[in-house]
């Protein structure tokens, strides 16, 4: 059949026949069908009342929000209820119950599982959510050891409604996994092959009580689409998909974000207020004792700024430009202990490159300052040099021995260029500004204006 549009696919659920509906569900995916529901969502008795059970048991799997999952699963009857769970995979039906607050409705969606499916979700329902056992599926095809390819391919056969084929592995009698071996090496070997011939011993596992940052992190290194999950005792208990691990990577990348920020890592767009309200206030009460010890900083220096008021108007480019080049480095710095680049082993060199980079961005910082600066200065006419002695003292008040001051920033008698550097967290500012020796009250008021020099009074001030 021809594409279908967004549109076509509307107007089928919504105005179609069930089997109208049915001729075309091949051509269609749940997470299609679940956009859809919930653009509709007038619609959802309508749409899912048309639908096949294993198409609306793979339609709540898409649904990532295990509350709006029983609100499906709740708008049909009992007994449709049972078969549509029957259809779910045990992993899903895990996490579904395992989501739900109310004892009573976990025990409703238990109570409508068969005996085998119930014990399989029980047994999850055991092991920590956040750990390889809490995401693993225990629907899985295994091969006994002791098999020929022939027998193997004819259990194949009987395994169709069974998805899990990206590889088959290989248990002992007490389930305890031999080996790994793909279809293609089934299908490309001669009949009466033993399996142990054929197999891979080499098996990457996940240990069942592994955290499922671990997992993610040992599935980007290895790059498969599933790995066994075993016990102490290498007994193979199910198996983790790439899609649960995706989801695992958002799940935490998300939770990072989050706690970067000071929220908790379950806040979303669509909390409600309440909730995000406790989920930032804690973090903007820890910020606001920080801001009073800055502001305490500032109150210390309260007679000089009083005396210099151009000082307070550039004390937001200090606070900013050291909370922008903070945050560069948190930000990197975060994600890579997420990744696991960040160790004991390579902690010191990071953090002096961290340095240097700082350092080398306070330079750049202040040539670009001096470059805007130095050439509005060079416009000024030369009756500037009849004060040449003016702004030189006052530099020498604020900054120390004129001949220090000169040798280690000056040019001589023409000109001075001064220097400051200043530590603002694990960055570093530097600001530079070109002004000639001698200068008049109305140049001194004009740097200010400028925030060059009360910049530079500033950081000094701080530094003392």
């Amino acid at each position: 059949m021809d594409k279908m549009t967004k549109e076509h696919l509307t107007s089928l659920l919504i105005n179609g026949t069930s089997e109208q509906i049915q001729e075309a569900i091949d051509d269609i995916h749940p997470a299609d069908i679940l956009d859809v529901l919930q653009d509709h969502h007038s619609q959802l008795n309508n749409i899912l009342s048309k639908l096949p059970n294993d198409i609306i048991a793979d339609v709540i799997e898409e649904e990532e929000d295990e509350d709006e999952q029983y609100e499906i699963l709740k708008t049909f009857l009992k007994d449709r209820q049972s078969a549509i769970l029957d259809e779910m995979s045990d992993d899903e039906l895990a996490d579904l119950i395992g989501e739900l607050d109310d004892p009573e409705e976990r025990a409703d969606v238990l109570s409508k599982l068969d005996i085998e499916d119930k014990t399989h979700i029980e047994s999850l329902l055991k092991y920590d959510p956040s750990t390889a056992g809490g995401i693993m599926t225990t629907e899985i095809i295994s091969i006994k050891a002791n098999n020929t390819v022939l027998k193997t391919l004819e259990y194949l056969q009987t395994q169709v409604e069974e998805d899990t084929t990206y590889y088959l592995y290989v248990l002992d009698k007490e389930k305890v996994l031999k080996g790994v071996i793909s279809l293609r090496d089934i299908v490309s070997s001669p009949f009466d092959t033993p399996i142990m011939d054929i197999v891979n011993p080499n098996v990457k596992t996940v240990d069942v009580n592994m955290d499922q940052e671990e997992v993610a992190k040992k599935f980007m290194k290895y790059g498969f689409y599933m790995m066994p999950v075993v016990d102490s005792e290498y007994r193979m208990l199910g198996v983790i998909e790439i899609d649960d691990v995706m989801d695992v990577m958002e799940e935490e990348t998300t939770e990072d974000i989050n706690l970067m920020a000071g929220m908790s890592w379950e806040e979303r767009v669509d909390s409600t207020v309440l909730e995000s309200a406790k989920s930032r206030i804690p973090w903007l009460i820890v910020n606001l004792f920080t801001a009073v010890m800055a502001a305490a900083v500032v109150a210390n220096f309260e007679s000089t700024i009083a005396k210099v008021v151009s000082l307070s108007s550039v004390m937001s480019i200090v606070t900013g430009m050291g909370g922008n080049a903070g945050t560069q480095s948190l930000t990197i710095l975060c994600r890579g202990l997420s990744l696991g680049e960040v160790d004991k082993d390579n902690a010191f060199q990071i953090f002096c490159k961290e340095i240097t980079v700082g350092l080398l961005s306070g330079i750049v910082i202040g040539i670009i300052v001096l470059a805007v600066t130095g050439s509005s200065l060079l416009t000024f006419n030369d009756k500037w040099g009849s004060y040449r002695g003016y702004i030189w003292r006052k530099i020498v008040e604020v900054y120390g021995d004129a001949p220090f001051v000169n040798k280690l920033f000056g040019y001589g008698n023409e000109s001075v260029r001064v220097t400051l550097k200043a530590a603002c967290y694990n960055e570093m500012v530097q600001v530079t500004g070109k002004v000639y020796d001698n200068a008049h009250n109305e140049l001194l008021q004009y740097l200010f204006t400028t925030g060059i020099v009360g910049l530079l009074s500033y950081l000094a001030l701080v530094g003392s």
